[in-house]
């Protein structure tokens, strides 16, 4: 029988878990022990007697059961100690960012651990249940559209009032992936008028389809991989974008970054000046904050004041709704578990499949990552 150890996170202020009941129960009836580290589920109100009756035995030695677990389960990636507890040629799964791990990696190769990024599951229809990168990112940009409405001193809706009418809020969202898209549809939900922009021309449809308006810039049918992603832009591109949706903004009330591009730093999209032409008690709420920020003025994890214009750059949003999140999560990772631990309940890793291969991280060949 397999062995999956589920310990709790330990980055600061990460709320999410990488099982749910649900979960434990599908892996149970799959012949898989699963073991979750005590208080595991507690950030998302998950608690061990709900995992036990679902299954799952409940472990207070999180070193001893790192050790002797076949599977790890995680949200984020593992600490360097903790990868040097895993047992030789266990298998951890976890939303691991490679570019910013080398020295965790080197700990994983040296283990002969296989390690695979739920963060590069491939864009396939076979794998559509395992993203969680969208599942992650829609929650993202529900919340940082609510966050822009809670600090924005003015109403969202139209408002016809006994004492005259309200104008609604002007809102401009940049980047309309899957966390651009929440934030369009969350935006009108609460009653703006939205205005979009993105590298892909492919978008427009996406973003009109929610009622919002589509900011075109020239060029930018070439700016989509054959995955969907966004590329990363040209120098020349971002300037004629920051141009052309430099004046939407500047007459916007408020901003919502979410361009990214796996594996590099976010692309700059808002320059000082432009923040500075925008209307005084304007919010930007920047989900690209920790990796760079969209807005050049943005500080990670901290709200800021500049020219009037308030600068929100929030880390780690869906551990801010950690019950959804973990159930979204869980459910990817499953599908995931349920590709490389068959029917028996017996490991079986086939590194020349699609999803594994394009998802591995590091791996036990000679100790390669």
């Amino acid at each position: 029988m397999t062995t999956v150890f589920v310990p709790r996170e330990s980055h600061a202020g990460e709320t999410r878990v990488a099982v749910t009941p649900e979960t434990v129960d599908k892996l149970c009836n799959r012949s898989v022990g699963v073991v979750v580290e005590h208080g595991a589920g507690d950030g998302s109100f998950i608690g061990d007697e709900q995992l036990k009756r679902a299954g799952a035995d409940i472990a207070s030695d999180r070193d001893k059961a790192l050790g002797a677990a076949d599977v790890v389960l995680k949200v984020r990636e593992p600490t360097i100690d903790e990868a040097r507890l895993l047992k030789r040629g266990a298998v951890i799964v976890s939303m691991l960012v490679p570019g910013e791990a080398p020295g965790l990696l080197d700990v994983l190769a040296e283990r002969d651990v296989t390690c695979f990024s739920m963060n590069l599951v491939p864009r396939i229809t076979r794998a559509q249940k395992m993203d969680a990168l969208s599942s992650q990112a829609n929650i993202a940009g529900y919340k940082a559209a609510l966050i822009a409405a809670g600090a924005l001193p003015r109403y969202f809706p139209l408002l016809m009032t006994a004492a005259g009418t309200v104008k609604p809020a002007k809102v401009v969202v940049m980047g309309a992936g899957v966390a651009g898209l929440s934030a369009i549809a969350t935006a009108r939900r609460l009653g703006a008028q939205v205005w979009a922009s993105d590298v892909r021309l492919a978008a427009k449809e996406q973003v009109e389809s929610l009622a919002a308006k589509f900011i075109d810039v020239p060029g930018m049918e070439d700016l989509e991989d054959e995955r969907g992603y966004a590329k990363a832009a040209t120098p020349e591109f971002l300037e004629r974008q920051r141009q052309i949706v430099g004046d939407h903004v500047a007459s916007a009330h408020a901003v919502i970054t979410t361009a990214l591009v796996p594996g590099r730093r976010a692309p700059t999209l808002l320059r000082e000046h432009t923040i500075s032409r925008m209307t005084p008690g304007a919010v930007i709420v920047d989900l690209a904050a920790e990796q760079g920020g969209n807005c050049e003025l943005t500080v990670a994890g901290e709200s800021v004041v500049k020219h009037g214009v308030t600068i929100i750059g929030p880390r780690n949003l869906p551990a801010t709704v950690p019950i959804h999140a973990s159930e979204l999560y869980a459910r990817n990772v499953l599908a995931f578990v349920e590709e490389i631990i068959d029917s028996t309940g017996t490991l079986a890793l086939d590194l020349e499949d699609e999803v594994q291969r394009e998802s591995r991280v590091a791996y036990d060949e000679g100790g390669q990552s």
